[in-house]
Order: C-alpha cells, then sequence, then structure tokens
C-alpha cells in the first residue's frame, strides 16, 4: 500500500491533481455526541438557548466556517472553491445528537476532509456552548458516511440513521 502523501524519499508532499479531471465531487460526515438528559431536556423545538446564543445555529454556522478554511488547518489539503455545505443537527433520542456536514463542488480533488473537519468543528462547538451547564459531553464518533466523485465511490455500510442533509 502506498501513501499519497509521501514522495519516493518517504517525505511529506501535497498531492498533484494537475492532470486530474474535473468531476463533482461530494462528501457526507457524521458525528454522533452524548449530551445526557440534563442537556437534552433543556432544549425547545430542536434549540437550546444560552448566553452564548442558540447552539445548533452556531454550530452550523461555525461548521460552515470550517469546511471553508480546512486547506488551512490540514497541511496536505488544497484550497477549494466550495458550492455547498449544509449542515443538520438533530436530536437522536433522551441523551444524543447526530450531525451531518455534506459538501460538494465540482473540482479535482474530493471534499472528504472539508466534510469531515466541518461536522467535528461543528460537535466542537456544541460542547463549548454547553459546557458550562455538563462537562460530560462525550463526542461519540465521527466517520464520513459517504463520498462521490474521482476515481471510486464510498459508502458505510452500517448506518444508525439516515437523516443526511440535502446540499443546496
Amino acid at each position: 500500500m502506498e501513501f499519497t502523501h509521501l514522495n519516493k524519499n518517504q517525505q511529506p508532499t501535497m498531492v498533484n491533481v494537475g492532470d486530474k479531471k474535473i468531476t463533482t465531487r461530494t462528501a457526507i460526515a457524521k458525528a454522533t455526541m452524548q449530551l445526557g438528559e440534563e442537556l437534552i431536556t433543556l432544549f425547545e423545538n430542536n434549540e437550546l438557548i444560552t448566553k452564548k446564543g442558540a447552539v445548533f445555529q452556531t454550530a452550523i454556522i461555525a461548521g460552515i466556517q470550517a469546511v471553508k478554511k480546512t486547506h488551512e488547518l490540514i497541511p496536505m489539503c488544497h484550497p477549494l472553491l466550495i458550492d455547498g455545505v449544509a449542515i443538520d443537527i438533530q436530536l437522536l433520542n433522551k441523551t444524543d445528537i447526530e450531525i451531518y456536514c455534506e459538501v460538494s463542488m465540482e473540482g479535482k480533488t474530493g471534499v472528504e476532509m472539508e466534510a469531515l473537519t466541518g461536522v467535528s468543528v461543528a460537535a466542537l462547538t456544541v460542547y463549548d456552548m454547553c459546557k458550562s451547564v455538563s462537562k460530560a459531553i462525550v463526542i461519540k464518533e465521527i466517520l464520513l458516511v459517504e463520498k462521490t466523485g474521482g476515481k471510486s465511490d464510498y459508502k458505510m455500510k452500517y448506518q444508525t440513521n439516515d437523516k443526511t442533509p440535502k446540499t443546496h
């Protein structure tokens, strides 16, 4: 197996995408968080308003910002012209929430890292805004659900919830 971000001398390199074809690229990432019943009971109409503001709305905006800055955070990511970002946050049950981030663009490289970064920052924002109520918040998992475009498509075989957002 060869790592694409290492050159023949095993030194870090950014993949050259110059010869790749432009295709429609999409990626969906998911985060599952355990907030606990104490926090979930404070939500009204699928939102929690704190002194810092509306939790889910703020997390969505933070996630969108993170998608646009992925290349600044992950060293080997290319700067991309993103066509769309959709982030959806839902109460899953009495203790947990799920966050989905879908990213799309026309380009020569995929948007998996952008979707994963968006969902990660959205989850961290929820944590930041709710930590005054509970420090027992757990980001349980962050994973790639699906990607299309490029050499191959990928779809996670097992999904706990199929509330994937639709790109604008």
